[in-house]
């Protein structure tokens, strides 16, 4: 039940290429349709990604392209209309049990305090022991919050609640956390600071990682690779390898290397008409 890494410097320096790639999540020519054919609406159509275990894979597009009801799908709490998607080779009919989501909103209960939050999910199974609570102490020392064990969510900061919530998912270790824009409510400088915590507890665990944004430059400095999606219906318009080294630092993003995938991205956007010009 450890979320320590195996080894103290696996996945700090060597490039994502360098990681074992065995399939975590298949995407198989997927389709949703909310309404009946052919009058009903086509938020997906013919979507295909592999992604692999351990890979942290950001998907950015214009809105209403369908990344959250991608995401929903992958998560099993929206049915597909076509195609198949398999989580370790199963096919989804229902959310994984091995697999956790993090959403925009916190959702955290403010009549409970921090500890019982993130045991949440052990409470609805009737498994809370004291082992379970020190796991939730040491993952809230993994997201740096040591100390608010008894607050309550009314008295936190945004940042603080956001990192409460990741804390509760990943209170059971699953293999595959899905991020629906989970920053996207939170300033820039929070933002810039829980990016940087993200990379740290991904680098800690390897856990696979499919994070929904709309921020270029969250995705390029997040990830290992940056599914960019179109519209009308929702679809997989190019898939980019992200080679840059690990650890990445802030300054990072003003480099020229970091620039070249950022404007690569924008200018799938201009030539779909999203953007009038390049950054």
């Amino acid at each position: 039940m450890s979320l320590c890494p195996a080894s103290q410097s696996a996945g700090t320096d060597a490039p994502a290429s360098s990681r074992p790639q065995t399939g975590h999540v298949a995407i198989r020519k997927v389709s949703k349709r909310y309404g009946p054919a052919p009058n009903g609406f086509l938020a997906l159509g013919d979507i295909d990604l592999d992604i692999a275990r351990g890979e942290f894979v950001s998907v950015v597009g214009p809105s209403g392209c369908g990344k959250s009801t991608l995401l929903k799908c992958i998560a099993g709490l929206t049915d597909i209309s076509s195609g198949e998607i398999l989580v370790n080779g199963e096919a989804v009919m229902a959310p994984p049990l091995d697999m956790a989501v993090v959403f925009q909103r916190d959702i955290l209960l403010d009549w409970r305090n921090v500890i019982d939050n993130i045991l949440l999910p052990i409470d609805f199974r009737g498994r809370r022991s004291l082992e379970w609570v020190e796991k939730a102490r040491s993952l809230l020392d993994l997201m740096g919050l040591v100390g608010i064990d008894e607050r309550f969510p009314w008295a936190l900061s945004g940042g603080q609640r956001q990192r409460v919530a990741i804390c509760r998912a990943l209170i059971q270790d699953p293999s595959l956390l899905l991020m629906d824009e989970p920053f996207g409510a939170l300033d820039a400088m929070t933002r810039d600071e829980l990016n940087l915590e993200l990379q740290r507890l991904w680098l800690a665990t390897h856990k696979t990682v499919i994070f929904i944004t709309h921020g270029i430059s969250e995705a390029v400095f997040l990830s290992d690779k940056v599914v960019v999606m179109g519209i009308n219906p929702g679809q997989v318009v190019e898939v980019i390898d992200i080679d840059l080294p690990r650890p990445r630092t802030l300054d990072m993003r003003e480099t020229p290397e970091f620039g070249v995938y950022a404007r690569r991205i924008r200018g799938i956007f201009q030539d779909m008409g999203f953007l009038r010009g390049r950054a």
